[in-house]
């Protein structure tokens, strides 16, 4: 199993849209074989920064699920509705295996 980590770095003016844009994701990762672990926005901590954390059987399995999503619609209307936010400023993805 593997973890992908991400941690974005938001327009904190835009949290509600940010929350918007996790809620489009979290399903659209289940539909191709992942487990979403949820989006985490700021609360009492920076308020530019939000995770999000999901998992699948393997890195294969998560890059099948990347070549997928380009040709998704809802795929695409997410990407689309952060770029037309501009919610997000940049992201750093990073991949780690949990200990069970």
């Amino acid at each position: 199993m593997i973890t992908c980590y991400l941690k974005y770095v938001i327009d904190p003016s835009k949290i509600a849209e940010f929350e918007e844009y996790g809620k489009m994701w979290m399903p659209l990762v289940e539909k191709f074989g992942g487990t979403h672990h949820g989006y985490f926005l700021p609360h009492e901590s920076a308020s530019n920064i939000a995770y999000a954390l999901f998992s699948f059987a393997s890195l294969a399995e998560y890059e099948q699920y990347r070549l997928k999503s380009v040709n998704d619609e809802a795929c695409q209307n997410a990407f689309e509705y952060a770029e037309t936010t501009k919610c997000i400023y940049s992201y750093e993805r990073s991949f780690m295996r949990p200990v069970m």
